[in-house]
């Protein structure tokens, strides 16, 4: 939206500095309406935060700088969210932050919050970094009561929000990024309501159009070009890639135009969707109401203002009429669902659904894929639902994760468009040529972590004179928990080949499941002639599985790190209980066969003596051995 003004300039770059709440300014609808859960994360639209107000003053950056590569984890139906791993501060704290490219600030819980959920990690402990620093008060931020601190409020479309203060610390991305860690603005949340409070992950990762975003101040000081990128994994395997940074894009990649100058959204410039090949009967322009059509990587499903979705539904269900409808997974929501076989198998929806195209104004079309706008039936074995839904008031047309999945996403800001490529998201990280000569940076230094932040008594790497005698690491697989038990064994051996160990030194216990996936513990100990870890090596093994340099055949999927322990030796190292049985074993033996021995012997002994006392009438007995004592 072009401004009137320099007044009008000049009052919406105070109010990106400084922060504003997105509230719900009267006459404006949310940007989706809610239809189906889970449902997260795309921003309300403030009545001044739709001009470009940062864009168009980033530098043209040579496409040779170094850029962040990072793997992407948790599931887009299961968790409603895609996250990636980021280290904060000096000792590096972890932190799984939802990947959401229409939140334009980074925030994670704070330490002092009081109103914060149980998250997958401890909260953020400033006083524990050597290289924080709040933002102080200045004239260009919101501020706190005592005038002291810059703060921050974001409210969200789902009803949920999060408020805190701003602070700078070192960010660092992880053993796959060239960029090593770099001093960012990022929010250390005090309050948090809603799906932000309930959510396993620990808050967002800000990929937004605005100056807090970690895109805008990376490209700011100069560090990746003006773009980032995306993929998300499929509808049986999860995982993907994330990429901070420009890098050489595939030749036959679909770019279409995306206006930065309409909305911080990221928008493209869709004119037509096609059915099986047939164009829907609609107007061009019922696409480009309110803000577009809207990338938006933080919402799970898609939604098209009502005119669209009736005919999208309707070309859908023409195609696919000789399949039995049923009802949804929740009854509160009027989801149109298919039963389509026993199997659960999506790799033949392509045999039964359509394809489905989404036509841009340059005249090239982006292929999707049933599971690009399918969801699999909760309840039902082999019934899918469209994962489309109205966006009933609001005539914006909102594109979720739902739809780019198994789709390379390329959001280059830089030359105002964005590119599709289909792909295998899940094998992406290990595939696509987008490593320079740049090495990757030595192995961050990770804090311990823990699920439950009261067992975590630091968050400082262990001291030399920790004792270290097992490893607890808590992983999730991205296959089910029925396909995984037969082969826990053949998991086993492959941990510890990856870990360079013996097999007897790996255990594997507590399989879950966790809808299609698998939640297992992996424990490992030290050898038997040690009943010690040292630092450098259990510091090693846990950053291996944290920065996914496991490998894991296809048979098992992707994995991701949840939670890990490092605890100290048991009373009596593994070598000496083993022994100390064993003996415990031989003095048993030893005890059971005197007891043995003296039983025969007593026995024997008996025998004898009973032929010592004859009947009268047959011995006589002198009458010398008859003497008095």
């Amino acid at each position: 939206m072009a401004l009137a003004s320099i007044g009008a300039t000049l009052s919406l770059l105070i109010i990106y500095l400084s922060l504003p709440i997105y509230a719900h300014a009267a006459g404006e609808n949310t940007l989706l309406q809610l239809q189906s859960p889970p449902m997260v994360f795309p921003l309300f639209l403030s009545p001044t935060s739709s001009s470009r107000s940062v864009s168009v003053r980033h530098r043209k950056l040579h496409k040779s700088l170094p850029h962040s590569r990072m793997r992407l984890y948790d599931d887009l139906l299961l968790n409603g969210y895609y996250t990636t791993r980021l280290w904060i501060g000096t000792p590096p704290q972890m932190f799984a932050l939802i990947v959401d490219s229409g939140s334009t600030v980074t925030y994670v819980p704070c330490s002092d919050c009081e109103q914060c959920g149980k998250h997958q990690d401890p909260k953020f402990q400033p006083e524990m970094s050597s290289t924080y620093q709040p933002v102080k008060c200045n004239m260009d931020c919101n501020c706190d009561d005592d005038k002291e601190q810059c703060v921050y409020e974001r409210e969200y479309a789902e009803h949920s929000s999060s408020k805190g203060v701003l602070g700078e610390d070192l960010i660092s991305f992880g053993n796959e990024s060239q960029l090593t860690p770099q001093r960012a603005v990022f929010g250390c949340e005090t309050v948090e309501t809603g799906d932000l409070y309930s959510q396993r992950a620990d808050g967002i990762i800000g990929l937004g159009q605005g100056d807090l975003s970690l895109v805008d101040q990376l490209v700011d000081k100069g560090l990746i070009s003006n773009s980032f990128a995306l993929c998300y994994g499929g509808m049986d395997l999860g995982g993907g890639s994330m990429v901070l940074g420009g890098f050489a894009y595939p030749s036959d990649m679909i770019f279409t135009d995306s206006d930065p100058d309409r909305s911080p959204y990221y928008n493209i410039d869709l004119t037509g969707i096609r059915v099986a090949g047939k164009q829907l009967s609609l107007s061009s322009g019922v696409f480009d109401g309110e803000h577009g059509a809207v990338l938006d990587s933080g919402t799970t499903y898609a939604y098209l203002p009502d005119a669209a979705f009736a005919a999208f539904e309707e070309a859908v269900m023409r195609e696919v009429s000789p399949l039995k409808q049923i009802d949804g997974p929740d009854p509160n929501f009027k989801d149109t669902c298919f039963h389509v076989a026993p199997s659960n198998d999506a790799s033949g929806l392509s045999k039964i659904f359509p394809s489905v195209e989404m036509v841009f104004k340059s005249g090239q079309s982006w292929l999707l894929s049933p599971e690009n706008y399918l969801f699999r039936h909760s309840k039902v074995h082999g019934a899918y639902c469209l994962g489309v839904f109205p966006n009933g008031k609001d005539h914006t047309t909102l594109l979720g994760g739902i739809v780019v999945r198994n789709t390379l996403v390329v959001y280059d800001r830089e030359n105002s468009k964005v590119g599709f490529w289909r792909t295998n998201c899940s094998e992406l990280s290990d595939r696509l040529p987008i490593d320079g000569a740049l090495p990757p940076p030595p192995p961050a230094k990770l804090p311990l972590n823990d699920s439950n932040p009261s067992l975590n008594t630091s968050s400082n790497l262990p001291r030399e004179k920790t004792q270290i005698g097992q490893i607890n690491l808590d992983i999730q697989l991205t296959v089910s928990s029925s396909y995984l038990k037969p082969r826990l064994e053949e998991l086993s051996k492959v941990f510890s080949k990856e870990l360079d160990i013996k097999p007897t030194q790996v255990y594997l216990s507590n399989l879950t499941s966790n809808g299609n996936n698998s939640l297992i513990r992996v424990v490992v100990v030290p050898t038997e002639s040690s009943s010690l870890f040292s630092n450098v090596t259990a510091t090693s093994i846990v950053s291996r599985f944290s920065n996914h340099q496991i490998k894991l055949p296809d048979i098992f999927g992707d994995y991701q790190l949840l939670t890990y322990k490092l605890e100290p030796p048991r009373k009596g190292t593994r070598w000496q209980m083993k022994n100390t049985i064993v003996v415990i074993a031989i003095v048993m033996v030893s005890v059971v066969v005197s007891l043995l021995a003296y039983g025969v012997w007593l026995m024997w002994e008996r025998k004898q003596t009973s032929n010592l006392y004859k009947p009268v009438d047959e011995a006589i007995v002198a009458e010398q051995e008859l003497q008095p004592l």
